[in-house]
């Protein structure tokens, strides 16, 4: 005979008990991560000449090409495993990162050398245009690697995550339909990004880790250069 516990009734109740962020859900919505791509791609277009790969327009079309495919494959719900999905995705996350390393390394040689303007204003948003990118650029990476991205997520494909969040950590206290969604890898971005480390999302794996740790140094080199620079201007 069969024990109770082994009715689907119960099988359900049990499910219901495991957290969504563990368990195969429905997936999250695109419109997040579309916004923050198209931002990403729009500050490329906003950046100076010199902080930009040639020709300017180059990065921006690609990524606006990438994710046009993207939307059209899995326009509403990121809960389609294909392959061609998938590597469209991590191209169009390594082409921004590209285009994001590429301004940094610019803005840094372009402030030990004096060769970017002298106007604080010009200095300043430059500055902040990069640094805006960097913490996009790393949200979106962060967002697509964690457990192997957001399809494998909404699959739960991957016991064990990359990232641990509070709300894993407490799961008295978080609505058992909490799973991790853009704006949660975009704020653990723009905190690891001003505080320089993690606050109250821990890396797990060793890639997190090192992800982590690049974010931090290019932050605090950029920002440190951008306020030396603009202070020695305005003296």
């Amino acid at each position: 005979m069969s024990s109770p516990d082994s009715t689907p009734a119960n099988a359900a109740n049990d499910d219901d008990q495991v957290p969504a962020w563990a368990r195969r859900t429905t997936g999250e919505s695109r419109l997040l991560a579309t916004i923050a791509v198209a931002g990403i791609i729009a500050l490329q277009f906003i950046l100076p000449n010199q902080f930009t790969p040639n020709p300017a327009w180059l990065i921006p079309a690609l990524g606006a090409v990438l994710l046009g495919v993207l939307v059209i494959g899995s326009p509403w719900r990121l809960d389609r495993e294909e392959v061609w999905l998938r590597r469209c995705s991590l191209t169009l996350a390594v082409l921004l990162a590209f285009a994001m390393f590429w301004s940094v390394y610019h803005l840094i040689f372009a402030l030990v050398d004096g060769s970017i303007s002298n106007d604080p204003r010009e200095l300043l948003t430059s500055g902040v245009e990069v640094w805006l990118t960097n913490v996009l650029v790393f949200a979106l990476g962060y967002w697509e690697m964690d457990r192997g991205g957001p399809a494998a997520r909404a699959h739960a494909r991957e016991p064990y995550p990359d990232f641990l969040f509070v709300q894993m950590q407490n799961p008295e206290l978080t609505d058992p339909e909490w799973e991790p969604g853009f704006v949660d890898y975009f704020y653990m971005s723009f905190t690891n990004a001003t505080a320089f480390s993690p606050t109250d999302v821990m890396p797990m794996s060793r890639w997190a880790k090192l992800a982590m740790m690049a974010q931090s140094g290019i932050s605090l080199i950029t920002v440190s250069l951008v306020i030396a620079r603009a202070v020695n201007v305005l003296k």
